[in-house]
Formats: C-alpha cells, sequence, structure tokens
C-alpha cells in the first residue's frame, strides 16, 4: 500500500487539513490503515501527526468524515506547546496507531482512569524527523501512562523499522542504552509542557517509569479490541466520533463515495507563526 498526503489551505491556519490518501484516494487514519503492517513480526503502521522539533498542535480529528489531520483550538484559537527550556516544541515524532481506541467507557484496572477516547498515541525516536501524514512502519519498545487530567493516555515509545539503531532496539531498557537520558527528557516533558499556559503540571502512572514491550503489546491489542467494538457499532457510546470509512466493506459505516466528497489538493505556503511561539519558559517540575 502506497500512502501520500492530500494537503487542503495553509499550514498554521484554521482552514489547513491532511488527508490521508492510500493509491491516490482518501482514507480515514483512524479507521482505514491496517493497524499491523507485519503482524507476525510485530511492526505496525503509525500515523505521524508532528514532526519533532515544532510547536503545532496537530492531530487525527474524530469528529470528521475521513478524520483528516487539523491544528487543535481552544475558544477559536490555534495550538501551540511552549518551549520549555532546554525543550524546543514537541520532543519526538509524534502520532497515533491506527484502528486503536481508548475507550472512556473502560477503567484501566493499573492506572485507575478511563480511557481519553483517542487512538494510541506513538513517540517515534529514530533519527529522522517525520512529516505530518506520514505513515511510518515501527517497532514498539515500550510505553507510558500519562495520566491526563484524570483519563489514561498511554504512550508508546517506538522507531522507525528502517532507522540505522532499529536492529539494537528491542525492548525499553535498549533506549536507555542506546538514547541516554531520552526516557528521562520525555518524562519532563509531558510533566511540565501544559505549565506555560496557566495548567497544573502532569502527572504518570507508575511512578512515570516506562513499561517494557510485552506490557505495550498487551496495550495496543486491547485497544485495538476496543476499536473493533467501536467501528461496528457496539460501544456503549462512540463520544461523537466519526466512523466513516471507505474500505471496510464489512462495517456500518463503510462509505466508499466518501472518497469522492474530499477536495482537491489546495496547499499553500505555510503562514507565519506569532513570534511569542519561538519564547523559551524556564520551568522547574518536581523531580
Amino acid at each position: 500500500m502506497v500512502y501520500t498526503t492530500r494537503q487542503i489551505g495553509a499550514k498554521n491556519t484554521l482552514d489547513y487539513k491532511v488527508y490521508i490518501e492510500e493509491d491516490g484516494k482518501p482514507v480515514s487514519p483512524f479507521h482505514d490503515i491496517p493497524l499491523y503492517a507485519d503482524k507476525a513480526n510485530n511492526v505496525f503502521n503509525m500515523v505521524v501527526e508532528i514532526p519533532r522539533w515544532t510547536n503545532a498542535k496537530l492531530e487525527i480529528t474524530k469528529e470528521e468524515a475521513l478524520n483528516p489531520i487539523v491544528q487543535d483550538t481552544k475558544k477559536g484559537k490555534l495550538r501551540f506547546v511552549r518551549n520549555c527550556f532546554p525543550h524546543h516544541g514537541y520532543i519526538h515524532n509524534y502520532g497515533a496507531f491506527p484502528q486503536t481506541w481508548e475507550d472512556p467507557n473502560e477503567m484501566h484496572a493499573e492506572t485507575k482512569a478511563a480511557g481519553d477516547n483517542d487512538p494510541v498515541d506513538v513517540l517515534e525516536i529514530g533519527e529522522t524527523i517525520a512529516y505530518t501524514g506520514e505513515v511510518k512502519q515501527v517497532k514498539v519498545l515500550g510505553i507510558m501512562a500519562l495520566l491526563d487530567e484524570g483519563e489514561t493516555d498511554w504512550k508508546v515509545i517506538a522507531i522507525d523499522v528502517r532507522d540505522p539503531l532499529a536492529p539494537k532496539l528491542n525492548d525499553i531498557e535498549d533506549v536507555e542504552k542506546y538514547f541516554p537520558g531520552l526516557l528521562k527528557a520525555t518524562n519532563e516533558w509531558f510533566r511540565i509542557y501544559k505549565i506555560p499556559d496557566g495548567k497544573p503540571e502532569n502527572q504518570f502512572a507508575f511512578s512515570g517509569e516506562a513499561k517494557n514491550k510485552k506490557y505495550a503489546l498487551d496495550i495496543i491489542r486491547e485497544t485495538n479490541e476496543s476499536w473493533k467494538k467501536l467501528i461496528a457499532g457496539k460501544a456503549p457510546d462512540s463520544k461523537g466520533i466519526d466512523l466513516t470509512n471507505t474500505t471496510l466493506s464489512d462495517t456500518p459505516t463503510f462509505a466508499a463515495a466518501a472518497a469522492s466528497a474530499v477536495p482537491q489538493a489546495s496547499p499553500k505556503e505555510d503562514a507565519p507563526i506569532d513570534k511569542s511561539i519561538d519564547k523559551w519558559f524556564f520551568i522547574s517540575g518536581s523531580a
């Protein structure tokens, strides 16, 4: 399968949208792209939302048909993350696993918090800076459990299978060996990154510890099962998620014609970002 992007409008504007195409036809990055690129070898498809070291808070929109990637807003204004010294913007290639759903109707036994109603987040740690809408093939190394405003928000740590170091990384302890300090920096960044916007420090389950590959794979399987119930119309509450898809003909929301309703590509030059986004914030979060 060959995945490409279809951009509408200019980045850093309210009109900006990125649709994912499979062989030139729009598909849903939430529902149509398979979770597994190679199930036998636990290679997964990851949809990149935010390239490393950028500030715009981009995400797969749940409420719109075929779930394009858009920039999140608050009170009608575009959202950006701040630069919390020494980190610049997002410190990973940040995205999500398709065909997963953190069910808000279910309480997780160990985190004691329900899911956040999103696909599972992925932090890709390879050396290449990704682009919005890129579909990467990754291997899973571990997982952290952020507790975001009372919800379980899993963060899978993964690496692009094409990365030069990928053959050497097989579990969470390998991350510290080959990327010393990265897990600590990841924990710090997620704890403090909302503080410049006046929010409290985030908390983690498991005292911030990153769980191993086996634990991560179990969570991915569980959230994939939750998504299967969602797309089949068997979830007790779909929380306003648009389930339109163009390839899953055995689902109640299959609609091949939805692809033709997507506007043609109309990319524009990136709009300028307010210079205040470049400001450094010096934050002393708890250890």
